[in-house]
């Protein structure tokens, strides 16, 4: 019982990470603030 109860917890586990890793992100990706500075001038010189 133990070494089936052992196997079920691993094989959950990797399941549920898997399923998080598929998911979204909710939060954007970090930029630095000199990227942003960068972004905006590039943006300013077509505008």
């Amino acid at each position: 019982m133990n070494r089936k109860k052992k196997v079920n917890q691993i094989l959950k586990r990797k399941a549920k990470a898997a399923n998080l890793k598929r998911q979204p992100k909710s939060t954007e990706r970090y930029v630095s603030k000199a990227d942003r500075a960068k972004s905006n001038e590039v943006e300013s010189d077509h505008g």
